[in-house]
């Protein structure tokens, strides 16, 4: 996977729906999809940002996005199951589902973390993916082959002190990914998650406030990783949890 060299048609006519494509990783993984021939639909909360890789991927001359302003910390479930029959309506099928958007609202010991900062990272990082997936399966199922990715953290697969709610949220991903994968074995659906590493990204510059960011590379260094997952090549992989690492060219960037 690593140094992959895509098709430069390998998501032709396919729609994807991307969460958090404002900024960082997400940002780059809805114009990588879209350089390589996706519908993507650009899903974030705040709208701005969304314009910001809508109005990059058209003037790339990528097929055009779609855009959906959505909070998942304050949606309701019958939002997200109105958001699957509202694609549905639009779309008709699903290819790829990537489960990017996450928060980290604070580093602290268990001691001391508060409930409602507990709940509001919960459900961004976990529970809005669930209740997604659960929207967008019937619209993926229709796909002749689909990849639902979830980002995930080395945090979610090594716990370490203070990272509390989110690193407890990406295990629960990796949990999710994995049941997922399992129940879905014999479907045309796939599910992997991949774990980015560091990366210049607003979260990493929060978390480790101290590095040079410079340090890390660009998420657009990554997206080899993201679009073998994404497109048909990866047929095959299920139940994966991958590591994303820059391409050697840009390793210096």
């Amino acid at each position: 996977m690593h140094n992959y060299q895509p098709s430069k048609t390998l998501l032709k006519e396919r729609n994807i729906l991307v969460t958090g494509a404002g900024s960082g990783i997400g940002q780059a993984a809805a114009r990588a999809f879209a350089d390589h021939g996706a519908t993507v639909i650009l899903l974030g909360r705040h709208e701005g940002r969304l314009e910001e890789t809508y109005d990059a991927i058209e003037s790339a001359g990528g097929p055009t996005p779609a855009m959906i302003s959505f909070d998942l910390e304050k949606a309701p479930a019958n939002d997200y199951y109105a958001l699957g029959e509202s694609l549905y309506e639009e779309f008709g099928v699903l290819h790829g589902l990537l489960h990017n958007a996450a928060q980290l609202a604070l580093l602290s010991r268990i001691d001391d973390y508060d409930f409602e900062t507990w709940q509001k990272v919960i459900q961004v990082n976990l529970t809005a993916p669930f209740l997604l997936t659960q929207a967008c399966l019937p619209l993926l199922r229709k796909a002749e082959d689909a990849s639902i990715l979830f980002t995930s953290d080395e945090r979610g697969r090594k716990g370490k002190a203070y990272w509390g709610a989110y690193g407890v949220s990406k295990f629960g991903i990796e949990g999710l990914m994995q049941t997922l994968a399992d129940e879905l074995e014999n479907s045309h659906i796939r599910v992997n998650s991949i774990a980015p590493c560091p990366t210049r990204t607003s979260l990493r510059a929060w978390a480790y406030p101290g590095e040079n960011p410079l340090s890390h590379p660009l998420p657009d260094t990554l997206m080899g990783s993201y679009l073998y997952l994404m497109g048909p090549d990866s047929n095959q992989v299920n139940g994966e949890a991958m590591t994303a690492l820059p391409e050697r060219s840009e390793q210096s960037t």
